[in-house]
């Protein structure tokens, strides 16, 4: 005779033994369609995926290892909502919207923007808006965390994000530098004190070990087209097998934001600006033993020669690679390089 089962027996063996049977979560069955996360790129980590792959020109070119294969994926969200809300209360576990808005939940992760705040606060130029005491949230959107059901492959691309300057600063003073660039400049290009770089990225390291390690550089910032106008961008390098270099520049909005814009001279027929229309500049150079980085305003113009130290890991030590290979080069983000007449005109002397 067939034993007839429970209500709460048929619960029980479809909720946790059928899985273990399975060999699987139902978690991880649950389709992008039918939950908006599964589709957030919190959630599909694409934008590394993306620029990483060798059909849009990126590091897998060097490495020859896809991305599939790489353990990037341990750094986002690939479960629930646990990492972002799930806090207590009374000594139970709850979901909480309050505590996924405090900024120290988003830092957590977001390693880059955590240690360019402590660069700033150590030297008293905070961030405008963390100095007024906003967080993230208050320019980022629950749809760009959580997803809109559109898988896209980058926060770069355009629809992704939703924070925009022009969101709370709907009218602009009127002043020379507003009316003078002709809505051809981001404001991202004048008001980003400085952007964060993450330099010899040493690939063989983190393939060996499953640790990251790389020389951050700061206090400069980099000049690239976006969406139509000049904003401010990144650069990243990596080391792969000793001699492999890889060097790409993209779009990147620093939060390290000054109420204040650059000044004309900060920009145009500076020091830099005059070397890259030579064609040739050392960014990163050998001092004292150490890997130093220019400052200020650096265009990306495409055919120059950006000049970097590349660096080996030997022993806990970084070391001087003795003639490197020639980098691969990437434009990545959506970005594109700045123009020869750009270029020009940032040649121009303007007071």
């Amino acid at each position: 005779m067939v034993k007839k089962l429970s209500v709460l027996e048929i619960a029980v063996f479809t909720l946790f033994i059928l899985p273990i049977l399975c060999g699987s979560n139902f978690a991880d069955e649950v389709k992008s369609e039918d939950c908006f996360f599964k589709s957030s790129l919190h959630h599909t980590n694409y934008g590394m995926n993306y620029w990483y792959s060798k059909e849009n020109g990126g590091l897998e070119n060097l490495t020859g290892i896809p991305y599939s294969s790489l353990d990037c994926r341990s750094c986002h969200i690939t479960t629930c909502c646990d990492e972002c809300h799930k806090t207590a209360k009374e000594g139970k576990t709850i979901y909480s919207a309050n505590h996924a808005n405090q900024i120290d939940i988003c830092l957590k992760c977001h390693n880059r923007e955590k240690s360019i705040m402590k660069i700033d606060k150590s030297a008293n130029q905070e961030d405008v808006h963390f100095s007024k005491g906003m967080v993230c949230m208050d320019c980022h959107t629950q749809r760009e965390l959580h997803g809109d059901g559109t898988i896209y492959n980058s926060m770069k691309q355009e629809g992704a994000m939703d924070a925009d300057c022009k969101n709370c600063h709907e009218k602009v003073v009127i002043s020379k530098s507003h009316v003078v660039h002709k809505g051809k400049l981001d404001c991202k290009a004048c008001h980003t004190r400085h952007v964060l770089s993450c330099t010899n990225c040493h690939f063989d390291t983190f393939l060996n070990n499953g640790k990251k390690v790389a020389i951050p550089q700061s206090g400069w910032t980099f000049l690239m087209n976006y969406r139509g106008k000049v904003s401010s961008a990144n650069m990243q390098t990596f080391l792969v097998e000793n001699k492999k270099t890889f060097l790409l520049f993209a779009p990147n909005m620093s939060h390290s934001i000054m109420k204040e814009g650059r000044h004309c001279g900060d920009c145009h027929a500076s020091d830099n600006i005059v070397k890259v229309s030579k064609g040739s500049i050392d960014i990163i150079s050998i001092r004292d033993g150490k890997a130093e980085n220019l400052k200020g305003i650096i265009p990306v113009v495409d055919g120059v020669d950006y000049k970097c130290v590349y660096m080996d890991r030997e022993d806990g030590n970084w070391v001087p690679v003795k003639k490197p290979d020639k980098p691969l080069l990437q434009y990545a983000g959506y970005g594109e390089p700045l123009s020869d007449e750009q270029l020009k005109k940032l040649s121009e002397k303007r007071d």
